[in-house]
């Protein structure tokens, strides 16, 4: 067959042409058929790059593009994406934290965080800053709040506990730096608190003292004079101290024989503060029976108790100073009336174990002892709550006879031993 020369050359150059167009068309179309199945490939979030040390580094953009490199480098190319990955999904949940704010000194957050924080009693202000300067500070003051995990906040505990601190000081300890560090976490400095879940000491409630009526009458009556009604009103009303301290006469109603507890005195460093009752459910009209309310009138006639006045001042006059007054009045009380060891605090205890002996529920309790729940109440005193289990089975008892359910005079079938027909 006859061919034009050259005409072979053509056709393959013709063969070619088609054949990358049929390839483009196809790599048109499976980039098509992966837009519509969503197989799009996304822009990968942030950087990594091998440093010279043969280490990998990760950088990345927060939401306001400010660039931002991990604190740390990676072994791997696969660990430094797996980090990325990570802030990727802490950015978009709005969970990431600038670990750079982090950066600050646990002392001088805990400075801040003292000139930020509002509504503490001057009691419970002092209480905390002599926790934090012999408890706190010593172990984590020059330590960054982000390098204050959870490994070392247990270290810190136990070695509180090996140094021979109560439980309970451990425990106030392990609150006060808890509630530090969750602000530090309102702050947004760090991503969360290294004291969750942290185990902390048991407390063992130590036994409480009560007095019977006849001890309370024999204290009453060796105390100064002066303090003889400061006595009942504790052990038959409840008030502690510094409510007994901080009545003043206006609070007094003789007649309708009740105390309005409002005002409290605490002593502070040496200052005497003055002051509402700490807890809604502390400031409360109390009750009280007429041989109290008759002890109230004698003392107020014998002392010239205003209204305006403290009902109970210091021997010498003015407020009564807890400290001194325990060491000069209270314990010499104590010794001569063989009541030894006995604390203020005591007459309190005393004042619910005679309401429960005289009836009272655990509700009417909470409300004259100023307790915010009942379920107080049932924690300190249930063990004083007189034959509750008795009455319990005794009420069962009673209802199973009015059931009045005669007993069955069906035949009793023994089960089969086993290896015999049934």
């Amino acid at each position: 067959m006859f061919r034009t020369p050259g005409w072979s050359n053509k056709t393959e150059d013709a063969k070619a042409v088609v054949r990358i167009l049929v390839e483009s068309s196809t790599r048109g179309r499976r980039r098509g058929e992966r837009r519509s199945s969503g197989m799009v490939r996304r822009r990968q979030f942030g950087a990594v790059r091998r440093l010279p040390s043969g280490r990998w580094q990760a950088r990345y953009r927060d939401t306001s593009g400010h660039e931002h490199t991990a604190p740390i480098t990676f072994t791997t190319k696969n660990e430094a994406s797996r980090y990325l990955a990570t802030v990727e999904t802490d950015v978009m949940r709005g969970d990431w934290i600038d670990h750079r704010l982090g950066r600050i000194e646990f002392d001088r957050w805990v400075r801040q965080w003292q000139e930020t924080t509002v509504n503490l009693r001057p009691s419970t202000r002092a209480r905390d800053d002599s926790y934090l300067r012999s408890l706190i500070l010593p172990t984590f003051a020059s330590t960054l709040l982000s390098d204050i995990d959870h490994l070392s906040v247990r270290a810190w505990v136990a070695s509180l506990s090996a140094s021979g601190r109560s439980p309970a000081t451990v425990v106030k300890a392990a609150q006060i730096l808890a509630k530090i560090m969750a602000s530090a976490v309102d702050a947004g400095l760090i991503a969360s608190s290294p004291c969750l879940r942290v185990r902390l000491p048991k407390i063992e409630r130590e036994e409480m003292r009560f007095l019977t009526p006849a001890q309370v009458a024999t204290l009453a009556d060796t105390i100064d004079h002066r303090y003889r009604t400061a006595v009942l009103v504790a052990a038959y009303g409840g008030l502690r101290a510094g409510e007994l301290f901080g009545l003043r006469g206006a609070r007094v109603d003789l007649l309708r024989r009740r105390i309005e507890v409002a005002e409290i005195v605490v002593e502070v460093r040496g200052k005497l503060t003055f002051g509402p009752p700490k807890t809604r459910a502390g400031r409360r009209s109390v009750p009280i029976p007429t041989f109290v309310a008759e002890s109230l009138s004698d003392h107020f006639i014998e002392q010239g108790v205003r209204p305006d006045e403290h009902v109970f001042t210091a021997p010498r006059g003015g407020p009564v100073r807890l400290g001194q007054w325990r060491r000069r009045v209270w314990l010499p009380a104590l010794q001569q009336a063989d009541l030894v060891p006995l604390r203020v605090h005591d007459l309190r205890h005393t004042a619910v174990a005679l309401w429960i002996a005289a009836g009272a529920t655990p509700t009417e309790i909470a409300a004259r002892a100023g307790h915010t729940s009942v379920v107080t109440v049932l924690d300190r005193y249930g063990h004083l709550l007189p034959g509750s289990e008795d009455r319990v089975t005794d009420a069962l008892d009673a209802l199973a006879r009015t059931a009045a359910v005669p007993p069955s005079t069906a035949p009793v079938r023994s089960l089969p031993v086993r290896g015999q027909g049934s």
